[in-house]
C-alpha cells in the first residue's frame, strides 16, 4: 500500500469528513471508496462499449418478436 498526499478545497474537505463520519468510517477509507467506486464506473462503460460491440441488431430484433403481443397486467400498469 502506498501514502498519497493530496489537496483537496477546504468545501470538499469539510464535506468528505462530515460525510466520513456519519458513514462511521475514516476519510481515508471514505477515500478510497470514493476511488473505487468512480474507476468502477469507467470500467463498466468500456466493457459495455466493447460488449455494444459484439451486439446484433437481427438477433436483437428476433429475441423482441418472441415476445406476446398482450397488454400488462394491471399492477405494471403507469
Amino acid at each position: 500500500m502506498i501514502t498519497m498526499s493530496i489537496r483537496l478545497p477546504d468545501s470538499l474537505h469539510k464535506q468528505v469528513k462530515k460525510l466520513a463520519e456519519q458513514e462511521g468510517i475514516s476519510m481515508n477509507q471514505f477515500i478510497t471508496l470514493a476511488v473505487a467506486e468512480k474507476m468502477s464506473a469507467l470500467v463498466t462503460v468500456d466493457y459495455l462499449k466493447e460488449r455494444a460491440k459484439r451486439g446484433s441488431r437481427e438477433k436483437f430484433e428476433a429475441v423482441l418478436a418472441k415476445v406476446p403481443d398482450v397488454e400488462p397486467e394491471e399492477h405494471d400498469r403507469l
